[in-house]
């Protein structure tokens, strides 16, 4: 019975490549799929290609794996798929290209996806009346003063996640590696199952059982024992963490990893990733299908196996998702760093004579939020702060950001961190250094219709 394997090389951009490495050098897998995107990603990389238009896309594909391992891949014909290109699909296919020369690959197919990004759209879209809809307030009438007409002046990108169709025609054209901007993390692994195994695009029960794998599959580590809540005290060799490999024959769906390497494929593991970012398991919406997995179940097959069943397609979703990045305003961020005894009873004290500095100075911030890393900072407002607590910290760090609109009301903070080294309480000390207004970059959820997009496949040869 024919089986394919697909591995789960990247997580996010600046994930290590170790476990992608391995797995090309020790698993038996005929597909890699690495996934670089986070949402904000794209906005990062739409300001570093406005400011320098070679960039844009994830150099560290070619850097770091395709320097280390592409041409074995290329010679044991393991094929690569991944949204490296992010914002820059052309300047990531130069790049790919000119590896290739170097490694002299004559013949070498590079297979590249456009038509996800769609700013120059927008007006149009616009113009026929489509209001863009904000995912984050569907059903509320609370906005949180976030419209898309108070931001359509302040985009960097908009772009939709697009499915697997235009992938797989890559691959049925003989790529070796496929390059993508915003294609959903899911739609690269599904992309290589539906044409191995002839998927047709309304087959929604297949088509949602390569999408979970993809799912299984698109935060690397995190699937094999990486950000392992249940036990992680239990995960062996996090040193040589590896990543998780998806096997799929017409009727099985089994998870497992490549040999020598550490991490773990449980039934817990692979739950805590099954249900991650789905929202409604009976409802998870995706650009190839709206997938149905209430009624699925994950079974220990052996060691560091896990079998996949019982999940459920439904058609897919007449919209398609849209990930819009703009400019929000400006923060700092400063921090001063107490040492015990009364760590935080000190830093308290400065933040309030900070404040009132500020109040003095006549800072028009429109937010400010104050926190003590060490107590607060992650747990907010359900933080353990009881006087026992509060007595045993040996120390604790006041943390002070601020986020106005104007980037000249952020700076009026900067100059007064520093001087409470010595004009406020004692045992304070510098941490991080000085504080820098930095840009705020927000993400505005949205929808379009399916049929504004113009997705396209391209294949070039070296």
């Amino acid at each position: 019975m024919k089986k394919i394997a697909i591995g789960g090389g990247q997580g996010f951009w600046g994930d290590s490549p170790d476990a992608a490495i391995h797995m090309i050098r020790k698993a038996d897998i005929q597909y890699l799929a690495c996934d670089y995107l986070a949402e904000l990603t794209l906005s990062i990389m739409a300001r570093q290609k406005i400011k320098d238009p070679s960039k844009g896309f994830a150099p560290d594909f070619v850097t770091r794996l395709l320097k280390e391992v592409g041409r074995e891949a290329f010679e044991k014909k393991i094929r690569l798929i991944t949204n490296a290109g992010g914002m820059n699909v052309q300047g990531c296919v130069d790049s790919i290209k000119s590896w290739a020369e170097g490694e002299k690959l004559s013949g070498y197919k590079i297979g590249y996806v456009t038509g996800d990004d769609i700013k120059e759209k927008i007006p149009k879209l616009i113009s026929d009346g489509w209001e863009f809809p904000s995912m984050d307030t569907a059903g509320s009438d609370d906005t949180n003063g976030v419209s898309f007409e108070k931001i359509k002046d302040k985009i960097y990108n908009c772009n939709a996640y697009i499915g697997h169709e235009q992938i797989q025609k890559c691959i049925a054209d003989g790529a070796d590696t496929v390059i993508t901007g915003r294609a959903a993390d899911s739609a690269l692994f599904l992309a290589p199952f539906a044409h191995e195994f002839g998927w047709a695009d309304d087959d929604w029960d297949n088509l949602a059982r390569g999408i979970m794998a993809g799912h299984l599959l698109e935060c690397g580590g995190q699937g094999a024992g990486g950000n392992f809540m249940y036990d992680w005290r239990s995960v062996p060799d996090m040193v040589h963490l590896g990543f998780p490999i998806a096997e799929l024959t017409e009727d099985s769906f089994e998870i497992t990893k490549a040999p020598d390497c550490g991490g773990l494929i449980t039934e817990q593991s692979v739950k805590e990733q099954f249900l991650y970012e789905v929202l409604d398991p009976s409802n998870y919406y995706t650009p190839d299908v709206n997938v149905d997995l209430s009624h699925a179940t994950i079974t220990q097959k052996g060691e560091n196996r896990v079998s996949v069943a019982g999940i459920r397609g439904k058609k897919r979703p007449d919209t398609i998702k849209l990930c819009v990045g703009y400019h929000k305003g400006w923060k700092t961020v400063s921090m001063l760093s107490f040492a015990w005894p009364d760590a935080y009873e000190k830093a308290q004290y400065c933040s309030e004579v900070i404040m009132k500095k500020m109040k003095e100075r006549g800072m028009k911030a429109d937010d400010v939020h104050i926190s003590f890393i060490g107590l607060d900072a992650l747990h907010l407002g359900v933080a353990d702060k009881s006087p026992e607590t509060i007595a045993r910290l040996n120390e604790c760090v006041m943390r002070i950001a601020v986020f106005s609109e104007d980037k000249n009301e952020c700076a009026k903070i900067i100059p007064e961190i520093s001087p409470m080294q010595l004009n406020g309480p004692q045992g304070a000390s510098f941490f991080g250094g000085r504080a820098h207004v930095q840009e705020v970059m927000a993400l505005y959820p949205t929808v379009i219709p399916r049929e504004a997009l113009k997705v396209e496949s391209h294949i070039l040869t070296v």
